[in-house]
């Protein structure tokens, strides 16, 4: 597609009156996708620049509220485009506090301007161009008739992603081998109109089978699920879709936070989460969750992304214990298999 129909990236101004706040903010916002075409303290804003037309979006935050109180109250009063004021106080980026605060930076940010084109996922074939036809792992003799492809599937684990996830999933179930006693949820940030290609494109070369997210259908071992953009999707201790007329929570549809904590609310240590390439901070609010409760959280490795952020920000919370490339993400399941379907106790290992 010509770049310039790509619709225009939103332009943010961030003010801060601290080096540090600033600093948090911007990590924060271009992690989001945005762009950030001014970030200064408020003692070099002028009303040349405020009505200069060169932003979509100024975003304060002040510490010291009383000293500025009167430059706010006037940012507001002048400025041509939406402001938005924190509280001036940005959590540090290891606090455990951090990927909250960010989440609701990202949704406020969203209802305003909207959301970047970059997080609007699209699929093309150029997308998958690079993705080599590669041989699956060999299915470990221990797990071989151990539970029946087709069976209700009792474990079942959640792969997120986002910007540039579509290619690493791909790469991870292709080499996934026949016979794998478990089973997929897929919450990937995607338009919706494009859901049906990308699990087309998804199950090409995959052992994996993907069925269709619909009321009453069960997951069984061998089988892939994406969950739905426009509707809220569960999957009961029975194996069982349910699909719930509400809209995801956060800025983000669907949401990769909402399917873990409602997959380790279902099926505790029998579940696990993958995160993948993506812009965001999805998966790193119910990633130190699961930690916690001794449930699995893995993430691609940062130089194998299209964007980094998102498996960045789980990792920034100590809650993921195996990071890899898509395949070695894929080999790390198969031998880690083996332990917790094998293991009538459930007593996973690392």
């Amino acid at each position: 597609m010509d770049s310039s129909a790509q619709p225009s990236n939103p332009q943010l101004g961030v003010i801060a009156d601290s080096t540090l706040l600033r600093h948090v903010v911007c990590k924060a916002v271009r992690a989001a996708g945005y762009e950030i075409a001014h970030t200064l303290p408020p003692e070099r804003v002028d009303d040349e620049l405020i009505n200069g037309g060169s932003v979509d979006l100024w975003l304060i935050e002040i510490e010291d509220e009383d000293q500025w109180a009167d430059f706010t109250t006037s940012l507001i009063d002048t400025s041509t485009v939406p402001v938005l004021l924190g509280d001036g106080q940005a959590p540090a980026t290891t606090d455990i506090k951090y990927p909250r605060w960010e989440r609701r930076i990202y949704t406020k940010i969203k209802d305003l301007v909207g959301m970047p084109p970059s997080a609007k996922a699209t699929v093309s074939a150029d997308d998958f161009a690079t993705v080599d036809e590669t041989t699956p792992f060999l299915l470990p003799q221990e797990l071989i008739g151990k539970q029946s492809i087709g069976e209700p599937a009792k474990y079942v684990w959640v792969l997120g992603a986002s910007l540039g996830g579509p290619k690493a999933v791909k790469e991870f179930l292709d080499v996934l081998p026949e016979g794998l006693p478990m089973a997929f949820v897929i919450a990937q940030h995607i338009d919706a109109g494009f859901q049906k290609t990308l699990e087309q494109v998804w199950g090409r070369n995959s052992n994996f089978e993907f069925i269709d997210p619909r009321p009453g259908n069960v997951i069984a071992n061998g089988q892939v699920v994406v969950a739905p953009v426009e509707q809220v999707m569960r999957i009961n201790s029975e194996s069982e879709i349910e699909l719930v007329n509400e809209e995801w929570e956060g800025p983000y549809s669907p949401s990769i936070d909402q399917v873990m904590n409602d997959m380790f609310d279902r099926f505790g240590q029998r579940t696990g989460a993958i995160l993948f390439s993506g812009m965001g901070n999805d998966g790193a609010i119910a990633g130190p969750r699961m930690h916690k409760a001794g449930v699995k959280v893995w993430a691609q490795t940062a130089e194998t992304c299209g964007s980094s952020s998102m498996p960045d920000s789980a990792r920034d919370t100590g809650c993921v214990t195996f990071s890899g490339t898509p395949r070695e993400l894929a080999g790390h399941m198969v031998q880690h298999a083996k332990t917790f379907i094998n293991n009538s106790n459930q007593t996973l290992s690392a």
